[in-house]
């Protein structure tokens, strides 16, 4: 690479990680959209910039056209995932370009969506447009890991979340189980159900914990008007459960509670991405049910909150599986590490 190319790549990739950093802004208000952040850059300066806040409003390509207002003509503009090409609730992003001038597109990564899948790049570039792919890819990837795994194979990316005492008890004999672990992890823990669609738990869970499974939380940096509370599903085959208003248990009384008493998992999520658009979704259950969405390979990623305590082995597992010797063993890579306040938080994906 020479010393030019090396000194654009540069400066992509530093005007792609301000797109991203705009994309963030609606991490938690999008879906069933994708988060996307656009930059426009003029001369080496930010001139217009702008993110998607919610399905049904402008995306982030117009906001920062917008923003450019004049400024766009002969710009570069920076997009953290293909401009859309098809026309839905809003017009097509790719044509927004095209009419503003802008000599050159640097895009992310390309979107799988049926309706998009480099439809808008070729238009781009049939327009006479300059247009390159795949800088900070990764990065700006990991912002829609499950809008674009829903897009690419019908099923959700699906994380399960633990909470667990250093000997892997995650409750009491009797059931006791808050709290294990600190405020600072809980309030972790609703940023995992604000990007979620859909959480999932078990009726004993219910019975046992009566949990709300919503986003609560003051520190997302968005208004309580703006939260998208997951849709919960509870596993339910024996049927214990069912919606009513006068309910002792909380997700009872909701009227968009989900009660899947069938055995399939990946019927429930196949449906979960087909009928609700639900592409995140959050497991927070017993070892029971944790168990079986590992030992059915459902687990795109399994994230640990360990506590600093010992529970003793009367108290209950983290997960309810019986592998008979060590190769049949659930291995897992380490993808990061984080300490909230006394506890840490282990994230990981399947081997």
């Amino acid at each position: 690479m020479s010393n030019l190319d090396h000194s654009q790549n540069a400066k992509d990739r530093y005007f792609m990680m301000l797109a991203i950093e705009q994309a963030k802004l609606g991490l938690y208000t999008t879906r069933p959209n994708p988060a996307v952040g656009c930059v426009i850059v003029q001369a080496e300066e930010v001139v217009g910039q702008g993110f998607h806040p919610k399905a049904g409003q402008p995306h982030a390509e117009v906001f920062a056209l917008k923003d450019a207002g004049i400024r766009a003509v002969g710009a570069t503009a920076y997009v953290t995932l293909e401009p859309c090409s098809h026309t839905g609730r809003t017009p097509p992003c790719a044509k927004a370009l095209l009419e503003s001038g802008v000599i050159r597109v640097v895009v992310a990564g390309l979107d799988p969506n049926p309706q998009v899948a480099g439809r808008g790049v070729r238009l781009l570039q049939e327009a006479g447009i300059e247009v390159t792919v795949g800088i900070l890819s990764a990065q700006a990837e990991a912002l829609n890991k499950g809008f674009l795994k829903a897009m690419r194979t019908q099923m959700p990316y699906v994380r399960l979340k633990i909470a667990t005492s250093l000997d892997g008890r995650t409750a009491m004999a009797t059931g006791e189980s808050k709290w294990i672990t600190g405020s600072s992890a809980r309030e972790d823990v609703q940023k995992l159900r604000a990007q979620s669609g859909a959480i999932i738990t078990g009726s004993e869970t219910v019975i046992v914990d009566n949990p709300q499974l919503n986003v609560r939380s003051s520190q997302l940096g968005i208004t309580p008007e703006q939260i998208l509370h997951p849709k919960v599903v509870i596993l339910d085959r024996r049927g214990r459960l069912q919606h009513n208003l006068q309910s002792d248990y909380q997700l009872c009384r909701r009227i968009d509670t989900l009660y899947w008493r069938e055995e399939g998992l990946v019927e429930l999520l196949k449906s979960l991405v087909s009928e609700y658009h639900c592409y995140d979704v959050l497991v927070e259950a017993g070892a029971s049910v944790a168990g079986s969405f590992l030992e059915q390979q459902l687990v795109d990623e399994l994230i640990v909150y360990q506590a600093p305590c010992l529970l003793g082995q009367q108290a209950r597992a983290m997960v309810d599986i019986n592998p008979l010797s060590l190769a049949q063993q659930l291995r897992f890579t380490i993808q990061g590490h984080e300490q909230f306040g006394s506890d840490l938080k282990l994230t990981l994906s399947p081997i």
